[in-house]
C-alpha cells in the first residue's frame, strides 16, 4: 500500500506542477457525450492522444490508425509491475466484460512503459492471462515516450535495487483512456473507479456515438 500511495503522490505533484491538466467538466455547449463526463482535459479532449507507432505482441509494428479502429480501454504499465497494475488492468479486464455481456464491445490494450524487460512474447504472456482480446503494446524506448507524451502520462524508472540491473521498479500515472473511432480520446479514469461505475460510463459514451 505504501508503494501505491508513493505513485499516487508523485503523479499528483506532476499534475500540480503541469498546471492542473484536468479540470472539472462544464456540462454546456455541445459536447455530444455531455451527460457522461466527470471530467475533462483543460483545452479540450484534442489536448489528449495523438499519433503513435509501437510494437505489438505479435512483433508487428502498428500505428494507433492500426489498433484504435474500435471502442478502446488504454492504460501505460509495465508487467513487472508488484501491485498497482495488475489490479488496474485486472480492473479494466472486468469492465470490459461487464460491457459485452452487455452487448457492447470495447478493446482493452495494455502500453508498456518499460521496453528493456517488456518484450513482445512477455507482453503476450501477460496480457493473454487478463483478457483474451487485450493487445500489448511495446516498443522502443522513442516510440513509448512519444506516446506516452501524446497521451500525457507520466513514468520514470527507479534506480536497480542491490546493484541488479533486471530489478527495478518504474513510478507511472495510472489513468485508464477511452478513445472512440471518429473521436479520440474522451474520457479518463481514475484508480478508484469501480469495473461496474466504468462499465457504466464507457457505456454511456458508445450509446452516444
Amino acid at each position: 500500500m505504501a508503494r501505491i500511495a508513493a505513485i499516487i503522490a508523485v503523479f499528483a505533484t506532476i499534475l500540480v506542477l503541469g498546471g492542473m491538466w484536468f479540470i472539472s467538466q462544464d456540462q454546456g455547449g455541445d459536447d455530444q457525450f455531455a451527460q457522461c463526463r466527470e471530467g475533462q482535459v483543460a483545452g479540450g479532449a484534442s489536448a489528449i492522444g495523438g499519433p503513435f507507432e509501437l510494437v505489438s505482441e505479435t512483433g508487428e509494428t502498428v500505428t494507433d490508425k492500426d489498433v484504435l479502429t474500435e471502442p478502446s480501454l488504454l492504460y501505460f504499465g509495465y508487467t513487472f509491475c508488484p501491485d498497482v497494475c495488475p489490479m488496474d488492468t485486472s480492473r479494466n479486464a472486468e469492465a470490459v466484460e461487464i460491457l459485452e455481456s452487455n452487448g457492447k464491445m470495447v478493446q482493452p490494450i495494455f502500453i508498456s512503459i518499460d521496453p528493456a524487460r517488456d518484450t513482445p512474447e512477455v507482453m503476450a504472456e501477460f496480457t493473454d492471462y487478463l483478457h483474451p482480446r487485450m493487445l500489448g503494446l511495446t516498443g522502443s524506448p522513442a516510440q513509448i515516450k512519444a506516446a506516452s507524451q501524446a497521451y500525457r502520462t507520466y513514468y520514470k524508472k527507479q534506480d536497480p535495487e542491490d546493484g541488479d540491473e533486471e530489478f527495478y521498479l518504474v513510478d507511472h500515472s495510472t489513468f485508464t483512456y477511452l478513445t472512440l473511432p471518429g473521436h479520440g480520446f474522451v474520457e479518463y479514469f481514475r484508480r478508484d473507479v469501480t469495473p461496474e461505475q466504468m462499465a457504466d460510463r464507457v457505456g454511456c459514451f458508445l450509446e452516444n456515438m
